[in-house]
């Protein structure tokens, strides 16, 4: 007789997690704690550690911003959790266009999990108010400030956080920064509300071969993000591209 496995992967869609997905997790986080490396031997051999999963989407990433380097523009991820998206972007800036000191990161989430759900975000019980609550706002700031020890032109800073509900703040970031242009948008919301809120305000603020990329497009447990993209863009307005290896992220580019 089955039973259910859990793990220590707190923010995830259990629904999607069989047994062996939890076991795996579970023998990968006892690996993690019972090999003879130093902590930061262990970051520097980080590919012996990181799921898969989440090595398919740093790769997606890399893709995509590779893909805006000739692009002028900050990139905007909304959705942050604990950063390892946000830092991703800024560790591609550094490598790829250290001399563009325009190409700021900026982060919008409440770091207080979501703010509620809306009824176009369907039957799932995914994203309930508070759920998801990361509470990671004071630690990305101590990251950003270790990321910017050893980058260069780092007098010039690369990471903004903007914290709170986005349906609130996403109109007050733009009357504070009426400058502002989009290279990539990076929709990671998961529902409805900000999600709608996000690409009504934004997409104007994105130039041709700029990006628009989404975590969970096409996902039933995420449908609040596919239809706020319907109402606000339309699924026939630009081809929505993907990657072979990797089954959830998406992106149009802008034509």
């Amino acid at each position: 007789m089955s039973h259910e496995i859990e793990s220590n992967v707190r923010f995830q869609c259990k629904k999607t997690r069989t047994p062996l997905d939890h076991e795996y997790l579970n023998s990968l986080e006892k690996y993690f704690g019972h090999t003879n490396e130093s902590t930061i031997e262990k970051l520097q051999n980080f590919p012996k550690y990181a799921p898969q999963k989440n090595i398919i989407s740093f790769l997606s990433k890399s893709e995509i911003f590779k893909k805006i380097l000739d692009v002028h523009g900050a990139i905007v991820e909304c959705g942050v959790l604990f950063g390892g998206s946000l830092m991703s972007w800024a560790h591609f800036s550094a490598i790829y266009e250290p001399i563009n000191l325009t190409r700021k990161i900026i982060g919008f989430d409440t770091f207080e999990g979501f703010p509620g759900r809306h009824e176009k975000d369907g039957d799932s019980d995914f994203g309930a108010k508070g759920d998801f609550a990361s509470h990671s706002y004071e630690d990305l700031q101590e990251c950003a400030r270790i990321y910017d020890m050893l980058r260069f032109k780092n007098h010039v800073p690369k990471i903004e956080l903007v914290k709170g509900d986005f349906t609130k703040t996403g109109k007050k970031y733009l009357v504070e920064n009426p400058h502002l242009v989009i290279a990539l948008l990076f929709l990671d919301f998961d529902i409805y509300a900000p999600t709608k809120e996000a690409l009504d305000i934004f997409v104007d603020r994105i130039p041709k071969g700029g990006i628009i990329a989404f975590d969970h497009l096409f996902y039933k447990g995420t449908a609040g993000e596919t239809v706020a993209y319907m109402e606000s863009v339309g699924l026939s307005k630009y081809k929505i591209e993907r990657f072979t290896w990797d089954p959830l992220i998406s992106y149009i580019v802008k034509t």
